[in-house]
């Protein structure tokens, strides 16, 4: 089947390279090579790196770093991939069919939204409620989820919402999961961006059937290396193999030399502290800006990740309000359309103070003038 146009990274790659202020981003500023020297990257070895082909799924001195993450793993639980986004699409193409059913949380970030229907495969979603501190919608996920449903799909830390789940949830969500006979594929690639609270406690390990993947884009500050990976079981992680062989066949040398600096248990706390710093400085920032438009803007501030999802009152489309603030002000932010949510708009925390207060500046005269527009309609 074909695919469907990805809405939201199309309309990023037409326009952030553009646009004076890209604040449709979701990571924080990234980490340099030379920041990488100061953790262990060895500078003059990776210059003097051969650029041929490396492992394919990923070197084992990489991988051997990552079993230390996911307790009980050895690396044969273990994929590295081009990115987290390629983890996810490799297992579309290793465990989905056509007639399968996917259960996909919304608000997200959109992949699933479109992969699973090109491998014939059917979609149900199921809500987050802002009214529930972002908690799903019980009764959708217990439809969502059921006897014909191969694999399920959270995002933990949730993008877009900042959100984290509760313990509680976590087990309900496997609970049903392995009731049904479901696959849980757990995005994780926000797991260690947490800005206030305590880490985000993973799903791996709380069944056989938890698949996780991550990468080092979001909260590690490096997503240029595009180095992802998938802990999952055996016979899973050897279909993925397969499909990767038919596509990228591997991520390249010098990223498999970075990544293998990067997750060092010492280095990966130093990145995470890095981008905590980050986040607790420019959320006040956020938060009092926010709190400029009165009842027009309804912010529940995340716990993690450097996404701030607003929902405006407004009955004018996100799609149209975003491009307005992208021709009058040179400012790219994300449309809630673009996330499985209407009515809302996404927000980059990430960047540096100067540029985000900018960038503000710029995004607050349009929604000024549709606030006005909006009483003006209402009167």
């Amino acid at each position: 089947m074909r695919i469907p146009i990805f809405e939201m990274e199309r309309m990023q790659s037409t326009w952030e390279n553009l646009v004076e202020f890209d604040m449709s981003e979701s990571g924080v500023r990234p980490v340099s090579l030379r920041e990488l020297a100061g953790m262990g990257l060895d500078l003059d070895a990776v210059m003097n790196t051969p650029l041929g082909y490396s492992q394919s799924n990923g070197t084992i001195p990489l991988r051997e770093e990552l079993t230390r993450q996911y307790p009980g793993a050895t690396i044969d639980h273990l994929e590295v991939t081009n990115g987290t986004s390629e983890a996810n699409y490799l297992l579309a193409l290793a465990l989905l069919r056509e007639g399968d059913e996917v259960a996909f949380e919304v608000p997200n970030y959109m992949q699933y939204g479109g992969v699973p229907t090109s491998v014939g495969a059917r979609i149900n979603t199921f809500r987050l409620s802002i009214e529930r501190d972002w908690e799903p919608d019980w009764d959708e996920f217990e439809r969502a989820v059921n006897p014909r449903t191969r694999l399920v799909y959270v995002s933990n830390p949730n993008n877009p919402t900042g959100s984290v789940l509760s313990r509680a949830a976590m087990e309900r969500i496997v609970r049903r999961c392995d009731e049904v006979g479901a696959y849980l594929l757990a995005d994780e690639v926000y797991l260690g961006a947490e800005i206030y609270c305590e880490r985000t406690p993973s799903f791996w390990g709380m069944s056989d059937r938890v698949i996780v993947t991550s990468g080092l884009s979001k909260a590690y500050g490096i997503p240029g290396v595009r180095i992802g990976w998938i802990a999952g079981p055996k016979e899973v992680i050897a279909d993925c193999w397969s499909q990767h062989d038919y596509i990228t066949i591997g991520p390249n040398k010098i990223s498999d030399a970075v990544a293998r600096i990067a997750v060092k248990p010492e280095n990966r706390e130093k990145l995470y502290a890095r981008t905590r710093a980050i986040l607790q400085q420019n959320l006040p920032a956020m938060r009092q800006w926010a709190a400029g438009f009165d009842d027009f803007l309804t912010f529940r501030e995340p716990r993690a990740g450097a996404l701030c999802l607003m929902r405006f009152a407004s009955p004018v489309p996100s799609f149209e309000l975003c491009e307005r603030i992208r021709v009058q002000q040179s400012v790219l932010i994300v449309p809630g359309a673009h996330l499985g949510l209407e009515g809302y708009i996404r927000i980059w925390l990430g960047g540096r103070p100067e540029f985000l207060n900018e960038g503000l500046r710029r995004i607050a005269i349009e929604l000024h003038a549709e606030r006005e527009a909006a009483r003006r309609a209402h009167v």
